[in-house]
């Protein structure tokens, strides 16, 4: 879990992915609809993702993609991002974390 909370403060957007899942996908584009440039780590291409995708289930990540972390802080998962999105709080989170400027 240490390896995830050290990957998840090496941006300030750092979304874990696999590169099959259409929902990380979809993350991904929203996350940089607002110009915003994720760092973006696909489970199943990183050396370490096997050892990654077990302890985001750790995190209690379910499913474990997308898992999603912005200003060093774990948000969760596609259902959280949707819901902040849908509040316009997305937004807000993204510019406090220095990812974007207005």
């Amino acid at each position: 879990m240490d390896m995830v909370m050290k990957l998840g403060t090496t941006s300030s957007v750092v979304i874990f992915t696999k590169s099959s899942c259409c929902i990380s996908h979809s993350i991904v584009t929203l996350i940089r609809s607002f110009e915003a440039n994720p760092t973006v780590y696909e489970l199943d291409r990183h050396p370490n993702g096997k050892q990654i995708d077990k302890a985001l289930i750790e995190l209690r990540c379910q499913p474990s993609v997308p898992t999603i972390f912005i200003g060093n802080e774990f948000i969760g998962g596609s259902n959280e991002i949707m819901s902040l999105n849908v509040r316009s709080k997305l937004i807000q989170l993204i510019i406090r974390a220095n990812s974007i400027w207005v």
